[in-house]
């Protein structure tokens, strides 16, 4: 028999497209700014905004169509776990790669840190999509979720940095702590998958990050969590905070 499981209300997923799509347009304004800053002209920079622009629509348009279309799930071939680490993967490289480097370099470190209190906004709607059945418990603050911890304290810290004061030990541990809860967050969620590594058998199954919009929170905002974490080290390793 096959479970039913809950649309979300349309507010929950107002606020997932949302939040995804200001996540593409914050990247696209971090290529432009970055393009700027690193001495190209304002035609160049507008260039690389479109580029930026496209692949990043064309990245939440291809997982969003195939969640749309019962393509990803945990079932054999485990085309969901697939997309996960295609995420993590691409994520890491493109942070790592010279587009990343100059935004790493290009962008002010307060900007950087600060920019990771969106987590804060992913929580409270993971909280909310607990609260209306679409997600295991363990999967929010409310059970073994801490990420929120990073939203909170990236605000802080950038506004603190922001002020023209700096810590690179200070910022350093806060990366790592961010990487940490991430990690957490991302363990937990493949142990309520339905695959043979489940091991929250008491509670429902993590299925919902099958379907669209909710597909984007390992694929899109997952992903800007890593890029971010990965660009302030390489921040902090070209240059003293």
């Amino acid at each position: 028999m096959t479970t039913v499981l809950p649309d979300g209300s349309p507010a929950l997923r107002a606020g997932f497209v949302l939040l995804t799509l200001l996540l593409g347009a914050l990247f696209v304004r971090a290529v432009y700014l970055s393009s700027l800053r690193a001495g190209s002209d304002a035609r160049d920079a507008r260039r690389g905004a479109v580029f930026a622009a496209i692949g990043a629509g064309a990245w939440i348009a291809l997982t969003g169509a195939a969640a749309a279309r019962g393509l990803l799930h945990f079932s054999p071939p485990p085309t969901m776990v697939v997309a996960i680490v295609a995420s993590i993967a691409l994520a890491i490289g493109l942070a790592a790669s010279p587009l990343g480097k100059r935004i790493a370099i290009g962008i002010p470190l307060a900007a950087l840190v600060g920019y990771q209190s969106f987590r804060i906004v992913v929580e409270l709607l993971m909280h909310r999509a607990y609260v209306e059945g679409l997600m295991p418990i363990q999967m929010s603050y409310s059970g073994r979720n801490f990420d929120i911890a990073t939203g909170i304290t990236a605000l802080a810290l950038g506004v603190w940095l922001a002020t023209g004061r700096s810590s690179r030990g200070l910022v350093i541990a806060w990366n790592t702590l961010g990487v940490l809860l991430l990690a957490n967050i991302l363990v937990v969620a493949l142990l309520s998958a339905p695959t043979p590594f489940r091991v929250f058998m008491n509670e429902p199954a993590n299925v919902w990050v099958t379907r669209a919009p909710w597909v984007w929170l390992p694929t899109v905002m997952v992903f800007a969590a890593i890029f971010g974490h990965v660009a302030v080290f390489r921040r902090l390793s070209a240059s003293k905070a």
